[in-house]
């Protein structure tokens, strides 16, 4: 028997609804918009409609709390993202990192676009879970963040949940929809491994052709006066 990602995370999603109830689909929208761990609404709110079928969860509480843990975690994303705004310029990856002028660009983006751009992204599979950070960063309006969050989830949420509940106990085939979502992870998990080590051999290398340090003459001590 392989293991699978997607559902080992299935499993727990079941888990989560099945004993938590409302107060668990709450947190796992909040999770899933915050995006780390990375929890697909695409299985809470399906199986959320299932649910409601089988009359184990009430229809407009269960919209509701399913939006409220949404926007509220992508309030906390969103508030990450303004958090660190500061401290984005200092963050290197390598060769890889964000400049001022690149954080200009993204604060224009954000003044003209920022209402269109999050309510798109709200309705796009993993997009929608990382699209607070950089409205953060750029510093849109909160008001207007939250309103578009809502206006972007409210008809995703809508469709995921009324299908959860048209597919009955055949909620699981979104779940054959995912299973390629396995690979993705163990690319990235992969790349990401191999990124690092090139960064130790690099740093390694770097400290193994500097030159031998003096430590009774280091080269930035100021000249002794004579005398």
């Amino acid at each position: 028997m392989t293991f699978s990602i997607v559902e080992t995370v299935v499993s727990l999603i079941v888990t989560i609804l099945t004993v938590g109830g409302l107060a668990g689909l709450f947190a796992l929208m909040l999770v899933e918009s915050f995006g780390v761990p990375p929890i697909p609404s695409e299985i809470i709110l399906p199986f959320a409609g299932f649910l409601i079928a089988t009359g184990v969860f009430p229809l407009i509480p269960t919209v509701v709390v399913a939006l409220a843990g949404a926007l509220v975690g992508a309030f906390v994303a969103y508030a990450v993202g303004r958090w660190w705004r500061a401290h984005l310029v200092r963050i290197r990856i390598g060769p890889f990192g964000l400049e001022e002028r690149q954080l200009a660009r993204m604060d224009l983006w954000f003044s003209r676009h920022g209402e269109v751009t999050v309510a798109i992204c709200r309705c796009l599979p993993v997009v929608r879970a990382y699209i607070s950070y950089p409205a953060g960063t750029a510093r849109m309006p909160p008001v207007r963040f939250g309103t578009y969050t809502f206006v972007g989830s409210l008809p995703w949420t809508l469709a995921l949940i009324y299908a959860g509940i048209l597919l009955g106990d055949r909620w699981t085939v979104v779940q054959t929809y995912l299973q390629p979502l396995d690979y993705v992870v163990y690319a990235a998990i992969v790349i990401g491994a191999i990124y690092g080590v090139v960064l130790v051999l690099r740093a390694r290398k770097a400290v193994a052709a500097a030159p031998p340090r003096d430590p009774e003459h280091p080269p930035d001590s100021p000249a002794r006066p004579p005398g």
